[in-house]
């Protein structure tokens, strides 16, 4: 069961679509196995748990 896992920001339902679809055909492709047993996991992060450079990005975007 090959896995794949993105992690992004908020994401659409048609961006999750897209994305899944995209990563599963070119990774069948690659590997040669069939698309049907590749599992793919999106993760979103809203800004508040994702952090640079010792500050949240949430209050990055407040400062700016």
């Amino acid at each position: 069961m090959p896995v794949i896992t993105f992690e992004a920001a908020k994401l659409n339902k048609e961006q999750k679509k897209e994305l899944v679809k995209g990563f599963t055909e070119v990774a069948a492709k690659v590997t040669g196995l069939p698309e049907a047993g590749f599992y793919v996991f999106l993760k979103e992060n809203s800004l508040e748990n994702v952090g640079v450079g010792g500050q949240l990005i949430s209050d990055r975007n407040e400062d700016a």
